[in-house]
């Protein structure tokens, strides 16, 4: 087996692509707009559709990977970083649900909750800080970030370091034997 799941793969790249812009969404367009501004209830829709599909397609990856044959994990050779790279991938799961959990109980907290659904008009709260599943979600999108700049690193060290062409693992083709 030298190569993941179809599925797995077109997972692992669709929810990367939505992380990222439900990051730089939540960072850079949804918190420097006042909550007193109407239109960020369109981003904060956005934002909300994007987690909340984000917290299904993590439950359909998790089963995935636990259910279909993979590939033997990444050896680099040191046992540390083989330890590290498999809590880090682990734990880009946990963080993932952290987030999706925590928006989900801020925004039925501040009685958004059924904007996204139903299309409800209701105003924002004047500031979201007084919510601890905020300071919740603040913490997990910093950790969320650093976690996948560690991914990011372990890819090129990977590729450029170890030469071992760990990348393919993750992409579509001939699964082998």
């Amino acid at each position: 087996m030298t190569r993941y799941h179809p599925l797995l793969v077109t997972l692992h790249w669709l929810m990367a692509v939505l992380i990222i812009v439900a990051l730089l969404a939540g960072n850079f367009i949804l918190a420097p707009v006042e909550n007193s501004d109407p239109a960020k209830m369109f981003s904060f829709r956005a934002h909300m559709s994007i987690g909340l599909t984000l917290g299904l397609l993590v439950v359909l990856r998790l089963i995935t990977r636990l259910t279909t044959a993979k590939p033997p994990h990444a050896d680099t050779g040191s046992p540390g970083l083989n330890l590290a790279g498999q809590a880090a991938h682990w734990g880009l799961y946990l963080l993932i649900f952290v987030m999706v959990g925590s928006g989900v109980t801020l925004s039925q907290m501040s009685g958004l909750g059924e904007i996204v659904f139903f299309g409800a008009d209701t105003p924002m709260p004047a500031d979201f800080d007084t919510y601890a599943s905020r300071r919740v979600h603040g913490a997990a999108s910093t950790l969320l970030g650093l976690l996948i700049l560690a991914h990011v690193a372990g890819w090129a060290y990977h590729q450029i370091a170890l030469r071992d062409g760990l990348i393919r693992r993750m992409w579509f083709g001939n699964r082998g034997a």
